[in-house]
């Protein structure tokens, strides 16, 4: 095959345009992958409303899953045939102080997959081969796609919400629903906050075991030992710091959030922590 094809964003706020390219060649160190999934992210969005400068034109999609057909030279470790995933970060300049002491995620010189350079909505993507994984069979490439990104960043911010009991989880799509399931696997209490008025996802939300479900503009029913968000919105950075308890962390998942408005330091005092989480690490 020498033809495929691409749903291609040509300029911010434009419908994506499916066009025809050559099947690239795989450079040295990368794969050329078939695509056999790729989820959507909210990221993606915010690439084609132009929230997320991005090169243009670009192919997005960075929750990929397919199959390896062909590798460049010095590709170690994967076969033609395997099934791998492709994620947010796909490649790191591997010389910048971050990159020498293991934090590839905040590397100087990075590259991203669907922003910087072409991602997976394509019948065919090249990636570089150190930032793809092997996906288990356990999974089918429909279930694996979103743990390419939601689920990665929702793991990583879990972790960093520290070991407590009581965790709220501002925006409840598809990172919050993947790890509200982990966290209730883990014996946690999980709290759910969406938008005004989705009885829907807060449906959604109790049926999946969490404790209380709720819009973003209401307070819990108890004090939260942690608050994750993934919703885009800097206002629910406060209101998630009135929520916490003294020591509490508030930890901030996404690439991108509209500016946070100013707080009364007495909601950050006490102990109270906000931090963020910037991609996944390989390590």
């Amino acid at each position: 095959m020498t033809e495929m094809f691409a749903m291609q964003l040509e300029a911010v706020g434009t419908p994506l345009r499916l066009v025809a390219r050559q099947v690239p060649t795989p450079g040295r160190g990368e794969l050329l992958i078939e695509v056999a999934a790729c989820g959507v992210c909210r990221t993606d969005l915010h690439i084609v409303d132009g929230e997320i400068e991005s090169r243009l034109p670009i192919v997005p999609g960075h929750e990929i899953v397919g199959i390896v057909v062909a590798a460049g030279e010095g590709v170690a470790d994967v076969a033609i045939g395997d099934r791998v995933g492709v994620p947010w970060l796909g490649h790191s300049c591997g010389h910048c102080d971050y990159c020498r002491t293991g934090h590839e995620n905040l590397c100087d010189s990075p590259a991203f997959t669907g922003c910087t350079r072409d991602g997976g909505y394509a019948t065919h993507t090249v990636a570089d081969a150190r930032f793809c994984f092997r996906i288990p069979d356990a999974f089918s490439n429909e279930e694996a796609a979103p743990l390419l990104c939601a689920g990665l960043i929702g793991w990583r911010s879990l972790r960093a919400a520290g070991e407590g009991t009581r965790i709220g989880l501002y925006g409840f799509g598809a990172a919050a629903h993947i790890i509200a399931q982990i966290a209730l696997w883990q014996g946690r209490a999980v709290y759910a906050f969406t938008r005004a008025g989705d009885d829907e996802g807060q449906a959604f939300a109790r049926s999946l075991g969490c404790a209380w479900a709720g819009s973003s503009e209401d307070d819990p029913p108890v004090e939260l030992d942690a608050a994750i968000l993934f919703a885009p919105v800097g206002d629910l950075v406060p209101r998630a710091l009135r929520a916490i308890h003294k020591g509490g962390r508030v930890i901030c998942a996404g690439i991108h959030m509209s500016d946070i408005p100013s707080f009364p330091y007495a909601d950050l005092w006490g102990e109270r922590t906000i931090a963020s989480v910037a991609r996944l690490r390989t390590r």
